[in-house]
């Protein structure tokens, strides 16, 4: 399989302004004062709060029940007494009902003993349900349960793993170091879906602007494995699950459908290497890797950091900001969500924190649309954003429905093209909400 030069059509090419933090080596950050653990940290049911306020906790503990098949427990990153259940700021800017321990500063913050499950010996549903007590969701920003990818229908059969190691969010560097510090992790966690999807062969995607981290998976591979590493022209979004399997599988995923439509099942990197890290010891997810970064920071990092660390408390530990810090997105530039709160916590789908500048972020004038077309060049879906966009403003919700808005990655592509400076993306979100709260209220 020759893929080297292929990629999807259409999509952008902004600077990947990753020169800041790809050959930072990842490091641990200590535990702060209090974390602030949100019961909504994934797509889904928000879990079910098991704790009160004054009860003792133990790094590892379970704090919260998953509520549902589409929903995973939340567990306490640190040591220490229950302080609070209160509506807390979330990184997506809404509040949140949280869970807020003050960390004892003299635990060792050493996980309670617990049993490590030895995955060659349980069937796939073990597996599943092993994943899913230990809380994994996606870590590339959409915070998916991973057990409900590991449970596609019986009348879907699953022909391709496909690890996305893309990383292809401008500033983001977390994937990348995952790679390249730890490719026989990631390898172990391909193995383990592998066995439990009963999948033969599997391919990690991953652009040629990490060249340290193709060697590194190359060199690691399993001689029992039928895994590739596939390098990827660099273009926005090529880590997209549906830009991946186009580029590698040649295969389209129709409108309305899912990955697994087409024979494949799409997992990120950080994901997998998280898989391997649960079969090794048993630890559920309660720290990942974040890539703080920017001008606007004192010391760009790549930091492993406890789930519910509070955003001040990550950005003293790198330096503090810089005198013309303007702007702090979690995940990057393109997808990223500006946070107006110094508590906001990190959760398990924040990638990046960024800080942008005064000249980063100076304001622009919005302009009506010219019809230049940039934006339908631009979008890897083919939708029409220029129409989409005038609709929106309209609130004619109901029409854009009918324009495949339900395609929509919400990528930024188009905005990013827009000569008019229209807030394309952002007009969309909110369209999708609107029919959301629209459909519910007819349910209702």
């Amino acid at each position: 399989m020759n893929l080297f030069g292929l990629t999807f059509r259409h999509g952008v090419h902004p600077p990947d302004s990753k020169e800041l933090t790809e050959h930072i080596p990842i490091r641990r950050m200590p535990f702060m004062r209090r974390i602030a653990l949100p019961l909504r940290q994934h797509a889904g049911k928000p879990a079910r709060c098991l704790v009160k306020k004054g009860d003792r906790v133990e790094r590892g503990d379970k704090i919260a029940e998953a509520d549902g098949f589409v929903s995973v427990p939340i567990h306490a990153s640190a040591a220490g007494t229950v302080a609070d259940i209160d509506w807390w700021p979330h990184p997506d800017g809404s509040m949140a009902e949280t869970v807020i321990i003050d960390v004892d500063p003299h635990s060792p913050q050493i996980p309670r003993p617990r049993m490590v499950p030895k995955w060659e010996g349980l069937s796939a549903d073990e597996v599943r349900k092993a994943v899913q007590e230990a809380g994994l969701v996606g870590l590339g920003g959409a915070a998916f349960p991973t057990h409900v990818k590991l449970s596609p229908p019986a009348d879907l059969p699953i022909d391709w793993l496909l690890v996305n190691g893309a990383e292809c969010e401008p500033y983001l560097t977390t994937d990348h170091r995952v790679m390249a510090e730890h490719p026989d992790r990631v390898h172990f966690g391909i193995r383990i879906m592998m066995q439990c999807l009963g999948v033969k062969r599997a391919v990690i995607g991953v652009e040629r602007n990490k060249p340290d981290a193709i060697a590194a998976l190359q060199e690691t591979i399993p001689e029992d494995l039928d895994v590739t590493v596939q390098p990827l022209v660099v273009k926005y979004p090529q880590g997209a699950e549906k830009m991946l399997i186009q580029v590698v599988t040649g295969k389209e995923v129709p409108s309305g459908k899912l990955p697994m439509h087409v024979g494949a099942v799409v997992q990120n990197v950080g994901s997998i290497a998280t898989i391997a890290e649960i079969f090794e010891t048993g630890q559920p997810l309660i720290e990942r890797v974040v890539t703080v970064t920017g001008k606007g920071v004192g010391r760009p990092s790549n930091l492993i950091v406890p789930v519910g660390t509070l955003l001040s408390d990550v950005l003293d530990y790198c330096g503090g900001l810089t005198d013309d810090a303007a702007e702090i997105v979690f995940g990057g530039p393109m997808m990223g969500t500006s946070q107006p709160d110094m508590r906001t916590p990190i959760i398990k789908g924040t990638t990046g924190i960024v800080v942008l500048t005064r000249d980063q972020v100076k304001p622009k004038v919005t302009y009506p649309c010219i019809k230049c077309g940039h934006c339908l060049d631009a979008c890897p879906v083919f939708l029409n954003p220029s129409q989409l966009g005038i609709l929106a403003q309209a609130g004619r919700y109901d029409e854009m429905e009918s324009l495949h808005l339900g395609d929509c990655m919400i990528c930024g592509s188009c905005s990013y093209v827009c000569p008019s400076n229209i807030p394309l993306s952002q007009m969309f979100a909110l369209s999708k909400n609107a029919l959301r709260k629209r459909k519910t209220t007819k349910v209702a």
